[in-house]
């Protein structure tokens, strides 16, 4: 599995992870397209991981006071269960830890939690949350 990072939204890899993100978020959940992309995809740094050059699972970091978010998890279907998320969660710590951020946050869908907090995750004090119609809970680690 390789991992690729871009900041450019005219890039193959971000087209790669606007699709994942198309087919798990929109197709599968249910999400409105128009939620999916927002006013931030410019501010964030994507990751995308490609199995024998398919692209297979996406995240981005947006930068935050504290550290950064981690936002867009997706992993397509047929590679669920396969140590694509944790690689994506890795690669985005690895590079939070190399520019000295503190923390790095996120929203877990609620179906979500156990992953997350196997890779060190922990929920904070803020109340579970709706977006885009799918309940969630901050959890954070810290670098």
């Amino acid at each position: 599995m390789e991992i690729k990072t871009t900041t450019h939204l005219e890039s193959q890899t971000y087209q790669d992870a606007l699709a994942i993100r198309t087919t798990v978020f929109v197709n599968e959940q249910g999400v409105d397209p128009h939620l999916e992309v927002d006013a931030n995809e410019d501010l964030c740094t994507y990751f995308v991981a490609y199995e024998a050059g398919l692209p297979i699972g996406t995240a981005r970091l947006l930068p935050e006071d504290y550290g950064y978010h981690v936002q867009r998890v997706a992993v397509e279907k047929a590679y669920r269960h396969h140590g694509v998320g944790k690689a994506l969660l890795e690669a985005m710590q690895k590079f939070a830890k190399e520019v000295q951020a503190p923390e790095i946050r996120l929203g877990a869908q609620v179906q979500a939690l156990g992953f997350y907090k196997a890779l060190g995750y922990t929920p904070t004090d803020k109340p579970e949350f709706m977006e885009a119609g799918i309940r969630h809970r901050e959890m954070h680690i810290m670098l």
